[in-house]
């Protein structure tokens, strides 16, 4: 059976917009406002939403009639479309200063999502939906990663993290995961004598740029495929690009994962 993403999107929206405060309610309290009666609305809101409400009818009565009227015209998305720039906003640095006042209905949602959460759901499940169809044609660029021999589960879980990354559109954090995913396989790769003279050397800290400087000189001790450096240092450079650099490209974040799956699978031959 199909999957239409974009009809999923329509249910959602259409079942988020039943329960939304709407125009009615808009409507609603923007004329109790403007005849005096807001205070009828204590003792059917929750109490957290009426402080609100109170609060910003006191401060300035006239521009909070007009701006639930105004709200009132298109409340059917509003609220969903705010929370989607609150999610955006928790992501990203927020200058301190002189911001403008948000209206009054948005205040009122910060209220209604503290009680109950619907909005954000919602706005996160819009989220998601839109990286879906991205994320299943980034996923036709890749085969499963088979090795021989294996070797942790931090390993693993850095190779999943580095893969989800990628399909998500986190292509810099995509990189750098990769990165982390070879440091974990060289080190339960490499022999106990070479692992003891690496732990001593770097103090614990070998980066991947250190290991591989160690896999070199050492590459007959190691036993480890001699194409092995070759591809884990392009890992590397990308790597660093992406923590040193600036941010990456989808392409680059796709060649980094690549070249880190084949990496694994040069150093886990057995």
């Amino acid at each position: 059976m199909a999957i239409n993403v974009a009809l999923l999107e329509e249910q959602l929206l259409a079942m988020s917009s039943r329960d939304a405060p709407g125009r009615e309610f808009c409507d609603a309290i923007a004329e109790l406002a403007r005849t005096g009666r807001l205070s009828q609305l204590r003792d059917i809101l929750p109490a957290v939403v009426y402080k609100e409400l109170s609060a910003r009818y006191k401060a300035d009565p006239v521009a909070f009639v007009s701006g639930w009227r105004q709200v009132a015209q298109d409340m059917r998305q509003g609220f969903v479309q705010h929370a989607r720039r609150r999610l955006t906003s928790l992501t990203r640095l927020q200058p301190a200063g002189d911001r403008p006042q948000p209206p009054a209905w948005q205040q009122i949602q910060h209220a209604l999502d503290s009680q109950e959460h619907d909005l954000l759901r919602t706005a996160l499940a819009l989220e998601l939906l839109d990286i879906v169809e991205p994320a299943v044609a980034r996923a036709t660029h890749l085969r499963e990663c088979v090795v021989a021999a294996p070797s942790s589960e931090e390993a693993d879980r850095y190779l999943d993290e580095a893969t989800r990354c990628y399909f998500f559109g986190l292509f810099t954090a995509c990189a750098v995961m990769c990165r982390s995913v070879l440091e974990e396989a060289i080190k339960q790769k490499l022999p106990a004598g070479l692992a003891r003279l690496v732990r001593t050397r770097y103090r614990n800290a070998a980066t991947l740029g250190n290991l591989l400087h160690e896999i070199n000189n050492n590459l007959q001790l190691t036993g480890i495929d001699p194409d092995f450096p070759r591809v884990a240092n392009q890992v590397n450079d990308t790597g660093k690009k992406a923590v040193h650099h600036g941010l990456l490209s989808e392409d680059e974040a796709r060649l980094c994962l690549q070249n880190a799956r084949e990496a694994l699978q040069l150093l886990l031959r057995g």
